[in-house]
């Protein structure tokens, strides 16, 4: 008998953990001065932010479609294009969020796929050279 296929939502444990993650996530580019340059590209207050990410991740992991119940499609690249990003931004988020998995995440097998899935997004996201 085949075990039940858990979602990436199921298996990092759902809401909580997510939230636990985009707000380690936000502390972390607040606290990393090599950080600067994407925080900068936010407001004041990341709150609206970390509010979008939660529900963005909550959908792309396969829980509920938050994001594009509130939003609609998500477009992502689309939504980015306001802001410069190269290489040098692509890796600061992903210093952040690799720096948040490692703590928030336990399971060492989904950390590592949900960082070669998001580095692929984030890289998805550059519209400068560079």
């Amino acid at each position: 008998m085949d075990l039940p296929v858990l979602t990436h939502y199921q298996r990092i444990g759902g809401a909580e953990k997510i939230h636990a993650l985009v707000d380690r996530f936000y502390a972390l580019m607040d606290e990393l001065p090599e950080t600067y340059g994407i925080r900068k590209m936010h407001d004041e207050s990341l709150q609206g932010a970390n509010d979008k990410l939660f529900k963005f991740l909550s959908g792309w992991l396969g829980g509920p479609q938050l994001f594009i119940q509130e939003f609609g499609e998500p477009f992502l690249r689309r939504r980015h294009l306001p802001f410069a990003i190269g290489q040098t931004e692509r890796d600061q988020w992903m210093l952040c969020m690799n720096q948040a998995l490692s703590e928030v995440v336990g399971d060492e097998a989904l950390r590592v796929e949900l960082s070669l899935s998001l580095h692929q997004l984030a890289d998805h996201m550059r519209n400068k050279a560079g």
